[in-house]
């Protein structure tokens, strides 16, 4: 059978152009806090759990740790009218996450000028900034949130959700007949891209089966699937890129203590300055530790025990978007301050041994002195 967007009518003579259904998702996500207690927060809004949902058989302990909670939002119009739905997701390690929904049916070149009109959109990131901050000043979220950050980090990422293609193509088919639309889709330009940096945006895909696909880019994915199977993509995706975020606040933050111990190390030195070691030690080691139990609860937040292919979605998300290159990133730097960490706590040792000599040296003199005066 050829594929829709070769056919032709042949009672007209015109080119078949399939049609596209489905949706496009803006994940704008914010780092604003160390944690929300979510337990406490579903009480306060009455909110769902988001439970992942998987279109093949799989076992219940494939979930979230703690389910992030739910919250309808308001809905918004951009300036060129289009009306969007709003989705909140606030998980427990301090991410909210707000999801704007816009229904889609067109064809390819109306995808693709969407898409070069969102990715990226200054406009929604705006919107979904102020959707959080009168999030926050409610006081039902205010309570359940957890040492507040001052500024946010963001990420955001664009989902092109596919439900219906005319044709009803297989997803191999789809990627050989529709690869450079959907890798102008994923860039986000309109223009043809060249054969290499199409062959970069296409590299990332997988089926699970026939008639299903899923293109990974780093700011941007394409899904073609069912809604349900494809909810499940999208919150493997959103699971991925809230992983990058904390990942890149904790690089930020390691960032900036280990140049407060830089700076700390530069000064002249001396008695003093070895003496307060202690203090700067004791500082950095609470940092460390606070950042890896941090990292340990976002990399255990979801379970893909036993669904291999979910594990494989996930992997390819992470890895796309730059989640190992963060997490290295992280993890050297806790290294280092391991290292620094022992350094600041043998020479706070040395200088305390040296107190030490020299009190136990002028109690020796002391005594002598005593001493050669009672002879005397």
């Amino acid at each position: 059978m050829p594929s829709a967007d070769s056919a032709y009518n042949h009672f007209s003579g015109k080119r078949f152009v399939p049609m596209l259904k489905g949706c496009v998702r803006a994940l704008l996500l914010h780092d604003v806090c160390e944690e929300i207690r979510l337990e406490e927060l579903r009480a306060a809004l009455g909110a769902r759990r988001a439970e992942p949902s998987f279109k093949h058989p799989t076992p219940e302990h494939v979930r979230f740790e703690k389910p992030p909670v739910i919250e309808t939002g308001p809905g918004i119009s951009l300036s060129s009218g289009e009306a969007l739905r709003t989705q909140i997701k606030y998980y427990d390690y301090g991410v909210v996450s707000v999801v704007f929904e816009l229904r889609f049916e067109g064809d390819w070149q109306s995808l693709n000028a969407v898409a070069a009109r969102l990715v990226p959109s200054a406009e929604l990131e705006r919107k979904a900034q102020e959707i959080v901050r009168e999030r926050l000043r409610r006081e039902a979220v205010a309570s359940a949130i957890v040492r507040g950050y001052s500024e946010w980090i963001s990420e955001d990422y664009y989902v092109f959700e596919l439900n219906e293609i005319e044709g009803n193509p297989i997803g191999a088919d789809l990627l050989s007949q529709h690869g450079s639309e959907i890798a102008r889709i994923l860039r986000g330009e309109q223009t043809e891209l060249a054969r290499s940096e199409r062959a970069d945006a296409l590299q990332a895909s997988l089926s699970y089966y026939p008639n299903d696909l899923v293109v990974v880019g780093w700011n941007a994915a394409l899904i073609y699937d069912a809604p349900a199977g494809a909810d499940a993509a999208v919150q493997i995706l959103e699971y991925a890129n809230s992983q990058l975020l904390e990942f890149r606040h904790y690089d930020d933050l390691l960032t900036r203590e280990l140049d407060v111990v830089y700076r700390s190390l530069k000064r002249k030195p001396g008695m003093l300055a070895r003496w307060r070691m202690g203090r700067e030690a004791s500082r950095l080691n609470g940092v460390t530790v606070e950042v890896a139990e941090l990292v340990e609860r976002s990399e255990t937040a979801i379970k893909f025990v036993s669904d291999m292919f979910a594990a494989r979605q996930y992997r390819l998300a992470a890895n796309k978007v730059g989640v190992p290159e963060y997490k290295n990133l992280v993890n050297e730097k806790l290294k280092t301050a391991e290292n620094l960490y022992r350094y600041l706590v043998d020479e706070f040792h040395q200088s305390r041994d040296f107190v030490l000599e020299v009190m136990v040296l002028i109690i020796l003199l002391i005594e002598l002195v005593f001493l050669f005066k009672g002879k005397g």
